[in-house]
């Protein structure tokens, strides 16, 4: 039986983790490898290098003040008020986990760009890129802060309501400590995603506020200085995995295993509590659904730039975003699968998980590109690269219902005779169902709109949606933005459907 055990983990561990070390590993030792010396000490001390770095540290640290200062009072009313709509909102927060950064980028434009509905003319300032962040990353912050909630106990709010502090100082005296590991978390992932955030960077900075990860891009591409992109490439990847990490240590010391009661929430009554409420859903609009909206009703308003929609070169783009976001969706599945099996018989694997998520696509990207020169704009290269940005999803959600089965079950599976592959099958498998479709939706959202690893990686007649909705945004024209605006509105209802589905496989799962 130990034989046997060994050789099934080692058959598990093969794929996983030579796919890390494939996909990941190698790439950056490729870069570390690069020959940039005595390069190191004189890029970090060049001034426009050195602003580079400044700006993107600088609007990542405003986008994390700001969603701290707005999400944790959204995140205080949606957990203590009772109101129609609540879960709704609450299920509806998961919409930007789906929606491609291009749409939000797109949305961002819609109202603030040239042709923007409330204020035009805000491009080249550095307003767009902050508030496309705010969108995009609000609900991250306060589902971080919703969670930490319903962590502080009833009795204990009641408590001390019961010894006269109001409701202030139970929120400094009782909910703050509770509060501060998830919010510090949610912080650590809202600087995550804006330090090495591309889509919306490359649409909403310009050429004036670009980020250190479109100027890596712009050195690759366009100048072909692979020396300096390499070392601020390892720049961006100290940052990032530090951010990662602090995150990953944060969420484990966030968690609890105690079941807790948390205050039930009721309908506000005082005017005050209406005001609040009344304050956080205008917030809601303003900063999550207005972009999207503003991307509908220009699509709606484009008339006969509606016709791209049929053209032959949409068709194509639509059918290589669907072929490749079902071929990596393949791969992520295995992976995501065996990965969860092998974190189930060797706990240091579960810390690899997340290694994918602590390394930007443009860094991924660029290390492939270094490593494997003859596959590049290769398909298995592409949709191994899509996939490597995929199967954490599925290994994420499986591994965390895996967890939480009862043991009893597959011990009463076992003394009926089943064996351990019957079991896996019969009892096992269905239980993860439901946090598998979850995963893969999540997954399926991500390949959907993938965009910068397509703009390093593909060939030109592999064109997706993506970076066909690129291409018509730098061409001049009206037509053309019309067209980039009837192809987001087309892209954003694909991620919508995601989002149906995602929704309705958490329902099942909090049926079972």
């Amino acid at each position: 039986m130990a034989v046997g055990s060994f050789f099934t983990t080692l058959l598990l561990a093969l794929l996983p983790l030579g796919f890390l070390a494939v996909m990941v590993a190698a790439p950056l030792l490729a870069l570390a490898a690069y020959e940039n010396e005595g390069m190191v000490w004189a890029t970090l001390q060049d001034s426009y290098i050195q602003m580079r770095i400044g700006w993107t540290t600088l609007q990542a640290a405003i986008t994390c003040v700001l969603t701290l200062l707005l999400g944790v009072p959204v995140a205080w009313t949606l957990a203590r008020f009772e109101f129609r709509g609540r879960r709704w909102i609450l299920r509806l927060l998961m919409l930007p986990f789906v929606m491609p950064t291009l749409v939000a980028g797109m949305g961002v434009l819609a109202l603030f760009g040239p042709r923007g509905l409330l204020w035009p003319g805000w491009e080249d300032t550095p307003y767009l890129l902050v508030y496309g962040n705010v969108f995009f990353n609000l609900p991250v912050l306060i589902r971080a802060a919703y969670q930490g909630f319903l962590q502080v106990p009833a009795a204990r709010l009641q408590t001390a309501q019961t010894l006269g502090a109001g409701r202030w100082q139970r929120f400094w005296h009782v909910e703050r400590p509770v509060l501060q590991p998830w919010l510090a978390g949610g912080m650590c992932l809202v600087f995550l995603y804006c330090f090495s955030g591309f889509g919306l960077a490359l649409l909403l900075g310009g050429s004036r506020y670009a980020t250190i990860e479109v100027e890596i891009y712009q050195l690759i591409a366009y100048e072909l200085d692979m020396a300096t992109a390499s070392i601020l490439v390892w720049l961006v990847l100290f940052i990032t995995a530090s951010a990662g990490i602090a995150y990953a240590w944060l969420s484990r010391r966030a968690a609890s295993g105690r079941n807790i009661r948390p205050l039930t929430p009721e309908p506000p009554r005082t005017p005050v509590e209406k005001t609040m409420l009344a304050c956080t859903l205008a917030l809601l609009c303003l900063c999550c659904a207005l972009p999207l909206v503003a991307v509908c009703l220009q699509a709606a308003s484009a008339g006969s730039s509606w016709q791209v929609w049929r053209e032959a070169e949409t068709l194509s783009a639509a059918w290589n975003t669907l072929r490749f976001t079902f071929s990596a969706m393949l791969l992520a599945l295995i992976l995501g699968i065996t990965h969860a099996a092998l974190a189930r018989r060797a706990a240091w694997v579960r810390g690899l998980t997340f290694l994918p998520f602590m390394v930007s696509p443009v860094c991924v990207a660029f290390g492939l590109l270094l490593l494997y020169p003859e596959w590049t704009a290769s398909l298995p290269l592409l949709v191994s690269t899509y996939a490597l940005l995929a199967y954490p999803f599925i290994t994420k959600d499986i591994l965390a219902a895996w967890d939480a089965l009862p043991p009893n079950y597959t011990a009463a599976a076992r003394s009926m005779g089943a064996g351990p592959f019957q079991t896996a099958i019969h009892v096992t498998a269905p239980l993860l169902l439901p946090s598998l479709r979850r995963g893969l939706t999540l997954a399926a959202a991500t390949c959907m709109g993938e965009f910068a690893a397509t703009l390093f990686l593909s060939r030109p007649e592999w064109q997706t949606l993506t970076t066909l909705i690129y291409r018509y945004l730098g061409t001049a024209g009206s037509d053309n933005h019309d067209r980039a605006m009837v192809l987001t509105a087309i892209l954003m209802l694909l991620a919508f459907i995601v989002f149906l589905l995602l929704d309705s496989a958490e329902k099942k799962e909090k049926a079972v």
